[in-house]
């Protein structure tokens, strides 16, 4: 490709954001000053020289001049269609500009060199697919503006220069574009240029054409909804008046259905915001059927529905009695809410500060002692409607606050829906096994659940889906849960904690004989004088057949017995009525599962041996006898230290730890042969293995079964023990003496021992549990091994147990 260069003086004609391209024939006002200015100096030098005036258009951005001009050529001087002075110029050829030179008239001369450069003929592969792809470009853009003239014109042109210059015409090229083109000095290189930026153009014009057609659809198709929906109202109204119906229902106006709902003030605002947004919004969209389920939520809500609280006392406390046995610390603090209730209502201070006086209690125990069945009775006493919410096993936060309105398929909480269900904002509502809460990635269900229980503040609770303040502070909210611990400290301290520790013997039977047996009845389709239970099948059953703190077990065992006698009956092997004594236990549901020590044959108890003592410990069913074997290893296998198995938590490890370290330091104190102890291994083994334990209530336990194995003494059988153990020998206080104490009474244990600091935890032990129980309250580990070692028999040297 070659390039030819003149050197020329020429006057420059500054276009102000504007670029002529060679090849294009452009008018220009003679008003301008400076283009005057140029258009005389050109005529005035032709004067002189053969041919028109020439000029060097160069474009002038933001009074920057560009480093490439256009040879121009004046071609005629007159008027302009508006009838100003005007010329006519022909772009020829590219000059880059040099250094400023001087020149007739007042215009701006300048030295330059023509930049032609000339393509190779024929065109190389490449350049004639560019010329043939930018003609076809210009023609689809032309076509689409209807410039039928100017298409021929490009299709006829052959040079490659002349064709890119061509694009200076293009009204859609920026200022920067049409330099850049102008500055290309390259033909092919010019030509490529022209060509992408027309494919960008061409490509632009395609998106916001496809856009506007979109947006005119859209506008049509809601004119023509509009329209069709004018036209359906009016032919509804005419088939209203046709056939003498009301213009609407009242279901459907939602607004006459909120002025007309008694709603507290803000919510009813909020709903009326809704109303007018429901209002606005076509039938068709989303966003209205939401606001219709808000809606309908928010006016199926018992805003100002409370009922009457019962304030008969005395009856509230028969039903109480009638409907569960046992468990007075609820019946207690159930009768003292509705005394004060009663109080404040006479005194007309139901409402005080905002808030009502509603209660929270969690009520703590094993399963089966009736903590779900509890909260029907107390609503039932209170005349108040009951609802159950289940919490176990909730996961997610939503569950309880419920989901915002922005999620498809968004529901209030589940206190909320409670409130609905139960149609009062006073209702008795259990939240069912809040232990068994868990969290993850969604959130924790016990942390929502802080405000829903705090008396503070639940007065102004705030659902994620309604929005609006609910009241919850006339609500009884009881909580139940087997494991006191699981519960978050936060939520604990914000109710009112009452423990449910179990039964004992005389109430089981109670309930079995009022409760459990006629409902049993019923199921097996027997009469009450068909089958009768005697007394003394119940104490067997629930002495020997079932051990548990709550009645669960018994109940099943009961249904067990009538099935079997009812099956009997039908096979015509038994007559009815009949009358089941516990003689009759064994031959009809098999023999007893449970059977106390102090029922066993000598030979065969568990303490029989030294080393064994009886523990007393607290699970999740309740409390529960617990023993504890100790033994040596033989000396000549080496295997010294202590060996702890039973699948053990830490702190009973260390307790473990403490016992033997007691007994190494005051051996000789206690006439215990501890040398054994340090040449031989300790084995102490907790027995139910697979269930795991811990705590350190153990530690007299474990101190009393080494204490025997050293000195050969046996434990005695009727007694069990519980206490943490110091290193100095102290007796330490421990939790669940009530449990404790009555899972010793129903392992028939006749003594028991506890720390001296736990004996105020006897209140609350019953009284015909501690009337058959001999407890003492120790001090000291010396105590406990006074109390429950029997005596050396005849002075005799003791035999050591020696593990296998």
């Amino acid at each position: 490709m070659a390039s030819t260069s003149t050197p020329l003086t020429l006057p420059v004609l500054p276009l102000d954001d504007e670029v002529v391209l060679p090849g294009m024939v452009v008018p220009l006002d003679l008003n301008d000053a400076d283009v005057r200015a140029a258009v005389e100096a050109a005529q005035a030098a032709a004067r002189s020289e053969p041919g028109k005036p020439k000029v060097l258009l160069v474009p002038r951005i933001d009074g920057t001049y560009a480093g490439t001009g256009v040879l121009g050529t004046v071609e005629q001087v007159g008027r302009l269609a508006d009838g100003d002075p005007g010329a006519l110029i022909r772009g020829r050829s590219r000059v880059k500009i040099g250094a400023g030179t001087t020149g007739p008239g007042a215009a701006l001369w300048v030295e330059g060199t023509t930049v032609d450069q000339t393509v190779p003929d024929p065109l190389p592969g490449h350049a004639t697919e560019l010329v043939k792809e930018y003609k076809a470009l210009a023609t689809a853009w032309l076509r689409k503006r209807g410039a039928w003239q100017v298409v021929d014109r490009v299709q006829a042109i052959d040079d490659v220069s002349a064709l890119a210059d061509n694009s200076g015409y293009s009204p859609f090229l920026a200022t920067e574009q049409k330099v850049e083109l102008l500055e290309t000095a390259d033909p092919i290189a010019r030509l490529k240029l022209a060509t992408q930026q027309l494919r960008d153009h061409l490509a632009e014009q395609d998106v916001a054409e496809t856009i506007a057609k979109d947006v005119q659809e859209g506008v049509d198709k809601q004119q023509r909804e509009f329209l069709l929906r004018r036209q359906l109202e009016a032919v509804r109204k005419e088939l209203r008046d046709l056939n003498g119906e009301q213009e609407g229902e009242e279901s459907d106006d939602y607004r006459a259905r909120v002025e007309a709902a008694d709603l507290p003030e803000k919510v009813r605002e909020a709903a009326l915001k809704e109303v007018d947004k429901l209002e606005r919004s076509s039938d068709q969209s989303p966003e209205g059927s939401w606001i219709r389920t808000w809606l309908d939520t928010v006016l199926e809500l018992p805003w100002n529905e409370r009922t009457e609280d019962a304030y008969d006392i005395q009856g509230a406390k028969a039903i109480l009695d009638a409907e569960h046995a046992g468990l007075e610390d609820v019946k207690e603090r159930i009768t003292e809410y509705l005394a004060v209730r009663k109080r404040r209502n006479d005194r007309g201070l139901g409402v005080v500060g905002g808030r009502r006086g509603g209660a929270v209690l969690a009520l703590v125990g094993p399963p089966g002692v009736g903590k779900t069945s509890l909260g029907e009775s107390v609503a039932h006493a209170m005349g108040r409607k009951f609802v159950r919410v289940a919490l176990g096993g909730v996961r997610d936060e939503a569950e309880i606050r419920g989901h915002r309105r922005t999620y498809v398929g968004a529901l209030p909480g589940r206190i909320v829906r409670a409130i609905k269900e139960a149609g009062s904002m006073n209702p008795v509502v259990l939240l069912d096994e809040i232990d068994k809460v868990g969290s993850d990635f969604r959130g924790d269900p016990a942390a929502a659940l802080l405000e829903v229980l705090d008396p503070a503040q639940n007065h102004t609770f705030r659902d994620h889906y309604l929005e609006v303040e609910l009241d919850l502070s006339d609500v009884v909210f009881l909580a139940t849960a087997n494991v006191l611990e699981a519960i978050p400290e936060a939520l604990l301290d914000r109710m009112e904690l009452v423990r449910l520790d179990g039964y004992t013997e005389d109430e089981k039977i109670v309930i079995a004989r009022d409760h459990l047996l006629p409902r049993q009845l019923e199921r097996a389709g027997l009469a009450k004088d068909e089958v009768v239970i005697d007394e003394s099948a119940l104490r067997k059953l629930a002495g020997e057949y079932t051990r548990e703190a709550g009645v669960r077990t018994l109940e099943r065992s009961v249904a067990r017995l009538l099935r079997k006698v009812a099956a009997q009956h039908e096979l015509g092997e038994r007559e009815l009525p009949f009358t089941v004594t516990d003689e009759e236990l064994r031959g009809l549901i098999g023999r007893p599962h449970h059977v106390p020590e102090s029922a066993q044959d000598p030979a065969e108890r568990r303490t029989a041996v030294p080393g064994v003592a009886t523990g007393l410990a607290v699970t999740g069913a309740g409390g529960d006898v617990l023993f504890v074997e100790a033994s040596l290893a033989d000396p000549e296998t080496g295997a010294a230290g202590l060996t702890l198995t039973g699948q053990l938590g830490d702190v009973m490890k260390e307790s473990a730890q403490i016992a033997l370290s007691f007994l190494r330091s005051h051996g000789a104190e206690l006439e215990l042969p501890v040398g054994d102890l340090k040449d031989r291994g300790v084995h102490i083994h907790f027995p139910a293995g697979a269930v795991p334990k811990d705590g350190p209530s153990a530690g007299v336990t474990m101190t009393t079964a080494l204490a025997s194995l050293l000195s050969g003494r046996l434990v005695r059988t009727d007694v069990a023990m519980t206490g943490e153990v110091s290193l100095t020998g102290r007796v330490l206080p421990i939790g669940g003496v009530k449990q404790k104490l009555l899972a010793a009474h129903r392992a028939g244990v006749s003594t028991v021992i506890i720390p001296k600091r736990n004996e105020a935890d006897l209140d609350d032990v019953p009284a015909e549990v501690l009337d058959k129980l001999d407890v003492h309250a120790v001090t000291d580990v010396r105590q406990v091994l006074e109390l429950a070692l029997s005596p050396a028999v005849n002075g005799a040297a003791p035999e050591v147990p020696v593990a296998a």
